[in-house]
């Protein structure tokens, strides 16, 4: 179970679940009731997921993070199946009628999008391969071609769907992972100039992707438009001003502002409890990034350093993403915030990854207790 010394990583990530539960409430309740006849439908849903969430964060919790790597290739094939699942017809979920966008596969009581998994394998995956060929990471084969190659296997399926976000947040970790894994800058650069052109050629060629884009850097030009969402997320945080209107009481609320409580719930949490609450929020995730790598570096294998490196930055990155969409510095991208945003699958996941982070601190928390047991072994019969 929880010990005291993984209270540091396990209570930041409460507390964002705490607040979760109560932003979720209270953007969700006329949406259900008008839905469902019932203001609870949304909440219920979300306090499911957080108990299987609970559930499993405390399994992992007491395996040890060792016994994963029996599990990397046989996560990345189930990883894959899941993504080509999400395009068979009966099976696959639909964002809407007509959109084309599938990103999810039906389970009861909900559906779960099979990017999220993704992440957690992508990431272990790279601490398993970089652990075992640390000593030729520098080399470019090794260090880029091969771990770059398993990557673009799951972009490309996720690109089909289309999810460009989820794409580019793979991009973003595993070149953070490499990076620390000890490939060479330059060859990292190279990489990511080379990618410039796709990327430019994947968001101007594709009219939805230009929009967000241009409506982005100038939402004002059709503020009732493509640039709604946007302009009604500022409005949200300009009417929260430092203290907020007080939880409930927030009037984007009311239909108008979309995606309310997945992708902007950010912008509720500014409306409702202001810069206080917004900045307790990026205080919490700055909190959960400190203990996050402060694990990653007291551990003592290779493998555990990435595993909780990469974890840390999965969901902190995503935190990051979320925020800066929210204010207006990065197009929307359709990425829920950790721990607090309607879930889902990124709830689940990040709770499991959590789970991982406490059992790689319990490790370290045995190990320590063996050393000061051979240092400073307890004192009994004479003394």
């Amino acid at each position: 179970m929880i010990d005291k010394k993984t209270h540091g990583i396990v209570i930041p990530v409460m507390f964002l679940i705490c607040i979760g539960i109560l932003m979720v409430y209270s953007s969700t309740s006329l949406m259900s009731t008008e839905k469902y006849d019932s203001a609870f439908r949304y909440l219920w849903r979300h306090l499911f997921t957080i108990i299987i969430g609970f559930i499993v964060m405390f399994s992992l919790a007491e395996m040890d993070y060792h016994k994963l790597r029996v599990f990397v290739i046989p996560l990345l094939v189930f990883s894959v199946i899941l993504l080509i699942l999400v395009f068979v017809p009966g099976v696959g979920v639909s964002a809407g009628a007509g959109s084309g966008v599938k990103r999810w596969i039906k389970l009861w009581p909900s559906t779960f999008q099979p990017s999220e998994l993704v992440k957690v394998s992508v990431v272990l995956f790279l601490a398993d391969y970089m652990d075992k060929n640390e000593w030729r990471m520098k080399n470019p084969k090794y260090g880029i071609i091969i771990p770059f190659c398993v990557v673009a296997v799951f972009q490309a399926i996720i690109l089909l769907q289309p999810d460009f976000g989820a794409v580019m947040s793979l991009a973003i970790l595993t070149v953070i992972l490499l990076f620390l894994g000890g490939v060479r800058w330059r060859y990292l650069s190279a990489l990511v100039l080379l990618s410039v052109p796709v990327i430019i050629k994947l968001v101007w060629t594709v009219p939805y992707r230009k929009d967000r884009l241009i409506f982005f850097l100038h939402p004002d030009k059709d503020a009732l438009g493509k640039g709604f969402q946007l302009v009604q997320s500022f409005i949200a945080f300009g009417r929260g001003g430092i203290k907020g209107v007080g939880i409930g009481a927030s009037k984007q609320k009311l239909f108008y502002l979309p995606e309310l409580h997945t992708d902007f719930v950010f912008s509720i949490i500014g409306e409702e409890l202001g810069l206080i609450g917004v900045s307790a929020v990026l205080a919490l995730f700055i909190w959960f990034f400190v203990k996050g790598m402060k694990i990653a570096a007291k551990t003592e294998d290779s493998f555990g350093y990435y595993l909780a490196t990469g974890l840390t930055m999965m969901i902190v990155t995503q935190g990051l993403i979320n925020f800066a969409v929210s204010i207006g510095l990065m197009p929307t991208k359709g990425l829920p915030l950790p721990f607090i945003s309607y879930g889902g699958s990124a709830l689940f996941i990040n709770m499991a990854a959590v789970g991982i982070l406490i059992n790689i601190q319990k490790t370290l928390n045995a190990k320590q207790w063996v050393v000061d047991r051979v240092h400073y072994p307890r004192r009994t019969g004479n003394r």
